[in-house]
């Protein structure tokens, strides 16, 4: 009797198995998915040009397209593809790249920024589309891939982000396009070397190029899909019925398309970036002064000043660290408690009349005057000389003594101090040319040099550190005891000086080599300086998973407030749980050696292979934050959530699938749609309810009983 009931049950579940193959199911499948489509692109596109103004970091990004439309050279601590794809829409739609956006809340009056919108917002609606297609790939179940791709269209903090004229929806749709790629080619597994296996090799390849070019953070898409892509090759490589030059062949083959091509790609998006933005800019500072050399309208392009530094000229000194600022003073003294309350002196990044210093000798309190310049002799700056530095604006010498830096203790307090370019013997900096003869004379731009203090023998270093809101956030600059500190190296930039001709300048122009490897340098730089800042309210990786607190994009009166579908993001904390405790379960049943047909152990097999790459890829996405000190905010758990919400779809489609192994086949089918009606219906109210967080809202906040939100501030840490 009972095997008469297996075998009628394996014949059943090997029937529907098959059914997936036939006319009817194929029809139904593209039913499904364009319906998906279909919704996706009307919820997304909804009220797309709404609001009419800058929201939250369209600021940033749609400053950076004007440049781009402009080529006008800045500085960002993300990869550039991002930032060229959203010029090139706006250039394509007529965007002329003359908004200033200068700050959220202005007004688009006469400016084209639907066009920028609409492809970011194009973008980020392929997701779900992408994710369904990921997660059909991954179970061969239809309804598994119809809730995961609900759980993303239906999530009004997806929804929200992918509207505006941000990085965030092509970042998204990079890496969700890299998980889909991965998935299709592995589906090709038995038709190895085909056109069809070739172009999902190649199309994921060029995916994860696009998602390490738009945000550093790609690399952990990188990160998935190689351990996928390993996984693959070592199931090769356990094949004995073919040679291992079958493993070394595909070995070359994923090499090359996902290693090579990548690189290539990420190359060429660079050379563009740095071919397209050859004007001067905001940026320049945080480049060496070779590399600003090439932007034309800089001091440093075509030769605009003399190749020797003589006394009286007035300079920029830049620090020769990676990313350095200029030295920089300006009229504010330290506060009480910060060594002596004297001028303040820091470095700054951007070039601006308070980097300007003076040379004088030694002995000089002003800078001999003539009434006939031309007859004046010039006197050259040679390696050991002593010098006094004279701020330009403030007439205040460079000076140190023995009081702590701000924040470097055991370094000395650099000050400005004197008036009118008096002072004392504390003024006195031997100059040093790093590697130099005697009486080499110190050159603009090439020489490396060093500002030894004549008394306290320490040199002018830049720490790198960043000073409270006193310094207005700029760099620390103090007087190293350790003359061998690599951060206390400087050179000339600007030389402002006569009576010395000018000479050209081009010897020093890196080539795109050098300026490839210099601009990831001053990015990872950037990147590690960003710190909280005094005040600011940011937010912690624990907090992101419970959609603990959201994010204003739009604070006028017409409101936007980033925060997830509450009923989607904590259902996808429990099925995370649920998904753990599933495996656990199932592993000690599989030790036990319970019975189970070959089928149910292969569509086991199959949920729970799914839901570990899916919970690979959430844990990747979310687990690196917790170990980062730089700046966080929440939008950075979105692409976390994408994996998570795949996984929700997949082990409650194992759920529901499975009611008929322990209720009566009647019930346990009725159950099923029941469950399946209520759960959409859950999932469509819900989004119904708080979409006008993303659409858009005004009237009163939600505390008051006339807001349209009454009612629905279920924490007191959302601000809505």
């Amino acid at each position: 009797m009972k095997m008469t009931k297996l075998k009628s049950e394996n014949s059943k579940e090997k029937k529907d198995e098959e059914g997936k193959d036939t006319p009817s199911f194929q029809k139904n499948w593209w039913l499904v998915f364009l319906i998906i489509l279909a919704l996706t692109f009307w919820i997304r596109f909804h009220k797309v040009t709404e609001p009419d103004h800058v929201c939250w970091d369209e600021t940033h990004f749609g400053k950076m397209g004007s440049w781009y439309i402009n080529r006008t050279f800045f500085f960002d601590v993300h990869p550039p593809l991002g930032k060229m794809l959203i010029a090139l829409s706006g250039y394509l739609t007529g965007y002329d790249g003359k908004f200033a956006f200068e700050k959220p809340g202005d007004k688009y009056e006469d400016v084209n920024y639907v066009g920028m919108r609409v492809f970011c917002t194009f973008l980020g609606a392929c997701i779900v589309p992408f994710g369904f297609v990921t997660v059909w790939e991954l179970t061969h179940s239809l309804s598994a891939a119809a809730l995961s791709a609900s759980l993303i269209l239906f999530d009004v903090g997806l929804l929200t982000l992918n509207q505006y004229i941000l990085l965030d929806p092509i970042l998204l749709f990079f890496l969700t396009g890299s998980v889909m790629g991965v998935v299709k080619f592995q589906s090709c597994s038995d038709r190895s070397f085909s056109p069809q296996w070739w172009f999902w090799l190649i199309f994921t390849g060029t995916m994860l190029a696009g998602s390490i070019s738009v945000k550093f953070v790609g690399l952990f898409v990188v990160l998935l899909v190689g351990i996928h892509i390993a996984a693959g090759l070592w199931e090769i490589l356990g094949d004995l019925s073919k040679p291992i030059t079958y493993t070394l062949k595909h070995f070359a083959a994923r090499a090359l398309c996902l290693i090579v091509l990548p690189a290539i790609l990420y190359a060429i998006f660079f050379y563009i970036h740095l071919a397209v933005l050859k004007k001067s800019g905001t940026g320049d500072g945080f480049y060496s002064s070779a590399f600003q050399s090439q932007l034309e309208g800089n001091s440093l392009h075509n030769a605009s000043m003399p190749q020797e530094l003589a006394y009286g000229a007035i300079v920029t000194l830049k620090n020769q660290q990676t990313g350095g600022g200029y030295l920089h003073s300006h009229w504010h003294l330290y506060p009480e408690g910060v060594g002596a309350r004297q001028q303040q002196i820091t470095t700054y990044s951007h070039k601006d009349e308070n980097n300007r210093w003076l040379v004088k000798k030694i002995n000089d309190v002003q800078p001999p005057k003539s009434k006939d310049k031309k007859k004046e002799k010039v006197e050259l700056v040679k390696n050991g000389d002593l010098v006094r530095l004279e701020h330009v604006p403030t007439k205040r010498n460079l000076h140190s003594h023995r009081e702590p830096a701000p924040l470097s203790k055991r370094h000395l307090q650099v000050t400005g101090y004197g008036e009118n370019g008096t002072g004392d013997a504390n003024d006195v900096w031997k100059v040093m040319i790093v590697g130099g003869k005697e009486n080499e004379v110190v050159h603009t731009v090439s020489s490396k040099l060093k500002f030894v203090h004549y008394l306290q023998h320490c040199a002018l270093t830049s720490s790198g550190k960043q000073l409270p809101k006193w310094a207005y956030e700029q760099a620390e600059v103090s007087c190293n005891p350790n003359l061998r500190d690599e951060n206390a190296l400087w050179n000339v930039e600007d030389n402002v000086f006569s009576r010395l001709p000018n000479v050209s300048f081009q010897v020093y122009a890196p080539n795109f080599i050098k300026k490839f490897f210099e601009s990831h340098a001053v990015m990872f730089q950037g990147n590690a300086g960003l710190k909280p800042k005094e005040g600011e309210v940011t937010s912690r990786p624990w907090q992101w998973p419970i959609n603990y607190r959201g994010q204003f994009f739009s604070a006028n009166t017409y409101r936007i407030y980033l925060l997830g579908n509450p009923i989607i993001w904590w259902g996808n904390l429990v099925f995370l749980a649920l998904y753990i405790v599933t495996f656990v379960y199932c592993a000690i049943r599989e030790q036990r050696g319970y019975a189970e047909t070959p089928l149910q152990r292969e569509n086991k097999f199959r949920t729970l292979n799914a839901c570990g790459w899916l919970f690979l890829g959430w844990v990747l996405h979310y687990v690196p934050f917790w170990a980062m000190g730089r700046v966080l905010y929440f939008h950075h758990y979105f692409p976390a959530l994408f994996f998570n919400s795949l996984l929700t779809g997949v082990i409650l489609d194992y759920f529901l699938e499975n009611l008929p192994a322990i209720l009566p086949e009647k019930i346990a089918n009725n159950l099923y749609h029941w469950f399946l009606g209520v759960i959409y219906s859950v999932i469509i109210y819900s989004f119904y309810l708080f979409s006008p967080l993303a659409y858009g809202m005004d009237g009163p906040m939600s505390h008051d009983p006339n807001s349209t939100m009454y009612g629905l501030k279920w924490m007191e840490t959302w601000e809505f």
